[in-house]
């Protein structure tokens, strides 16, 4: 399942579910952006589960220098084109989020969006704590899932991208409670206030719990300042 976005949702077919989507979930798409967009800081951006670059190129700034990693080699490529940065403005890299290439405290902002969480298939205690590790003290994690009232919303999107053939057929029995279950093999759970609350108890840290535009929920952290 880990592998399900690299080998069969990638690219071309992952743009193509954006396309898809009905006007109520492109409002959610673009509200979480802007909200993003609105709390991040200068410097270093990382972008876990890039994708094609969908939300970093909305985001570039001068005052900042993204990182975009992803799994799927073919989403970096198609990602480098999409963004058309330059490499001093925005990187992509292939790399297991839950398993980062760098070093301690070198970003100062670490981006696990719409619901990454779920869609990683990783450890979520195992890829805070990784999120921690790369961000500096006194840095930013910004996490999101999906509102628990937007979950009509989401199926109608879900629906849409079965139909065309870029996911496979729902499993209607096993779909429900905030997890969605299709007969190839996909599954993803949702991330509610109450789980990121629990998350962050286990990882020692108190996170500001929201949501925004009635569609998505997010978890901000700041960065604990580390002890000399």
């Amino acid at each position: 399942m880990r592998r399900y976005y690299a080998e069969k949702l990638s690219a071309q077919r992952l743009q193509r579910c954006y396309a898809v989507a009905p006007p109520r979930v492109r409002q959610f798409l673009e509200a979480e952006i802007a909200h993003v967009q609105s709390r991040l800081p200068r410097g270093r951006v990382l972008d876990l589960g890039c994708g094609y670059g969908r939300t970093i190129r909305p985001m570039l700034d001068p005052s900042r220098r993204f990182v975009g990693v992803d799994n799927s080699h073919a989403n970096l490529v198609m990602a480098r084109a999409y963004v058309g940065a330059p490499a001093s403005a925005c990187a992509f890299l292939q790399m297991d989020a839950a398993r980062l290439g760098f070093a301690d405290g070198c970003f100062d902002a670490v981006l696990c969006l719409q619901n990454g969480i779920s869609a990683f298939h990783v450890d979520p205690l195992g890829l805070l704590r990784e999120m921690l590790r790369v961000a500096r003290p006194g840095g930013m994690l910004l996490l999101s899932s999906y509102a628990a009232g937007f979950w009509d919303h989401r199926m109608e999107w879900f629906r849409r991208q079965a139909d065309e053939g870029l996911l496979g057929e729902i499993d209607w029995n096993a779909t429900g409670d905030g997890v969605i279950v299709c007969k190839d093999g996909f599954r993803a759970v949702t991330f509610g206030p109450g789980d990121f609350a629990a998350l962050a108890r286990e990882a020692g840290i108190v996170p500001a719990i929201y949501e925004i535009d009635g569609s998505s929920v997010f978890c901000e952290v700041r960065v604990p300042q580390r002890p000399l």
